[in-house]
């Protein structure tokens, strides 16, 4: 049996990393968009197609999203790492993302935020709720369209065609293994 080593309480949540990557894009009453790069995304209800997102309180887009009533999660590949990066370093109150990140805005099909033309999968988004865990505001979103790459979803992702970033805590960032593991 192998020793177990302490993890301070207050990291312990890495000890759920790594997690899926996403930018989530928002837009403002008059307009303006905005991106954001979290881990904090999980379905939470299939019936009906829910789905929750975790932003830090005082954070712009947090302030948007609660404005706006909507959100659009983007799935990027690793091939727009720097993007990410950027999206979850510069501040949307300082820098157009969409300029400063070199991505497209494209228009929503059921929302007025804006997807992102490069990611490869979509899914906008209305708020269905909202409350405060903590340092953390939790968005409950009600899955109004999806859409995807064509060859990268049909039910599951095309893992050879659909590279996408895992947050592995801190600045790490990870893809998968292909291996297919069937019990």
């Amino acid at each position: 049996m192998s020793s177990k080593t302490p993890v301070n309480y207050t990291s312990a949540y890495r000890l759920l990393h790594p997690m899926h990557t996403v930018l989530v894009s928002c837009i403002d009453n008059a307009g303006k968009p905005n991106i954001i790069t979290i881990a904090w995304a999980m379905p939470t209800s299939q019936k009906p197609p829910l789905v929750a997102i975790s932003l830090a309180s005082g954070r712009h887009s947090c302030s948007l999203i609660e404005e706006s009533g909507e959100f659009t999660i983007n799935i990027p590949s690793i091939e727009l790492l720097q993007a990410v990066i950027a999206c979850g370093t510069f501040s949307g109150r300082s820098f157009d993302k969409f300029k400063k990140a070199n991505l497209t805005p494209i228009p929503g099909k059921r929302v007025k935020t804006p997807a992102i033309q490069e990611c490869i999968a979509h899914i906008e988004c209305t708020v269905e709720d909202k409350f405060t865990t903590g340092d953390h505001m939790i968005f409950i979103g009600k899955i109004v369209e999806a859409y995807a790459d064509t060859g990268t979803f049909s039910e599951s992702y095309d893992l050879k065609r659909a590279h996408m970033i895992y947050h592995g805590g801190g600045n790490n960032y990870h893809t998968l293994d292909i291996k297919n593991y069937k019990p």
